[in-house]
């Protein structure tokens, strides 16, 4: 059975910082890892993407203060967020294929920043 499990949020103050998790099982799964993230009230928006080459990309948003990275022996794509706004706060989740073309969400973890 695949699963997607993302672990790691909470509740912090603004300027404070999260690493958010995301561990994948059940398959053969590629380097290639993605976060995306849903405010309340708002469509789900596009975080950042590490492909399987190890190139990165980032939204605009949270250019300079999040950072996309994996560690491949524990099939783990990490989100660390850093100078944290309470525009940051959503429910952040992340997506992983696996090597037959599988397309795979998680069911998301909450974020909250607030003082």
């Amino acid at each position: 059975q695949v699963q997607v499990v993302e672990s790691g949020g909470g509740l912090v103050e603004p300027g404070g910082s999260l690493r958010l998790s995301c561990a994948a099982s059940g398959s053969i799964f590629s380097p290639y890892g993605r976060w995306a993230r849903q405010p309340p009230g708002k469509q789900r928006e596009w975080v950042a993407t590490l492909t399987s080459g190890g190139s990165t990309a980032y939204a605009d948003s949270v250019k300079g203060r999040f950072t996309i990275s994996r560690d491949n022996a524990e099939n783990t794509v990490y989100l660390q967020m850093n100078s944290l706004k309470p525009e940051d706060t959503a429910v952040y989740y992340c997506n992983r294929r696996d090597r037959t073309g599988g397309d795979y969400w998680g069911q998301g973890t909450q974020v909250t920043v607030s003082s």
